[in-house]
């Protein structure tokens, strides 16, 4: 007997579409990019009913991030774009990348009309990634727009210096929009960011708004799982066959894996479910570091490490 597949689920993410150019000493090249798009066509490459709602301008970059969404079956809610479609520039030439974004980047926004509401309305589960916190107006619309919050909403902060305008209103509005929020994504470079301090304060900070649950990633230190009261659930790093060539999408495959499996096989309620959804999130970013670019990838079957016992 065969297990059948699961019927795909409807999914609305909230966030930024971008052009990523990548320069090193190589040259540059150009990526159809974004933390919520990444997030966004990552579910759909995992068979799930996906829309991206996000803001584009009227130009030859905003055509090639449509083209790329229907290459994936991801439909789109478009907010309008004075400034062009925004851009994110990562200049690798000398190590750490340094990240520059074009004004549309720094003044990104949605339009919470009526399709974006609709978007929003037939969700099973709503996800916000790259958010202008800091925009009061913006935030407030966010909120205002959502329907039966309840146990439907997932954010990913994704706070970015060259487009962070205030801090402290982002991080005051990311904490609150947390609080109502079934999974709250953070990792060691946000904690810098917006508080100077280690990711387990903010883990602390997070876990005191009372949200569902936190998911703190580290880089090569792997993923954690908060929840209030209980002990947290740790998945390290998964080797996998051929070198690590690209790491910007580790965290969007990552967040994509874990809402994959909360809305298909329910939210996980006992640490061994945590810690086999963090296992199977960490195969799939571990795949997806290994190509150039944030598409989500998935391993080779007998490339797959199994679950640990």
């Amino acid at each position: 007997m065969t297990n059948a597949t699961p019927s795909p689920r409807r999914i609305t993410v909230v966030g930024d579409a971008l052009i990523d150019e990548l320069r090193d000493e190589h040259g540059a090249r150009e990526f159809v990019g974004g933390a919520a798009l990444n997030v966004a066509v990552g579910l759909a490459l995992l068979n799930q009913d996906v829309t991206l709602v996000a803001m584009l301008g009227d130009d030859e970059p905003a055509s090639r991030i449509r083209a790329y969404l229907r290459d994936y079956g991801v439909r789109l809610v478009e907010s309008p774009s004075e400034h062009g479609t925004s851009r994110a520039v990562s200049d690798r030439t000398d190590g750490e990348p340094r990240y520059e974004f074009n004004e549309a980047a720094k003044r990104r926004g949605i339009r919470f009309d009526d399709a974006t509401r609709a978007a929003l309305d037939a969700a099973e589960l709503v996800v916000v990634s790259c958010f202008p916190f800091d925009d009061a107006a913006q935030y407030a619309a966010l909120v205002e727009a959502i329907s039966r919050p309840g146990d439907r909403l997932v954010v990913d902060g994704n706070p970015r210096s060259g487009m962070l305008a205030d801090r402290d209103a982002f991080l005051a509005n990311f904490e609150d929009f947390a609080s109502r929020s079934l999974l709250v994504k953070i990792g060691d470079e946000d904690a810098d960011l917006l508080l100077g301090d280690s990711l387990d304060a903010f883990v602390d900070r997070l876990l005191a708004r009372d949200p569902g649950a936190v998911l703190a990633t580290a880089g090569r230190d792997g993923a954690t799982l908060h929840r209030a009261g209980e002990r947290p659930i740790h998945a390290d790093i998964v080797p996998l066959p051929g070198p690590i060539v690209d790491t910007m999408g580790a965290g969007d495959a990552t967040l994509a894996a874990v809402v994959r499996h909360m809305v298909v096989g329910g939210v996980p309620t006992t640490n061994r479910e945590w810690a086999q959804t963090l296992h199977e999130a960490m195969v799939i970013a571990a795949a997806t570091v290994r190509h150039e670019g944030a598409l989500l990838r998935m391993p080779h079957h007998d490339a797959e490490p199994a679950y640990p016992s």
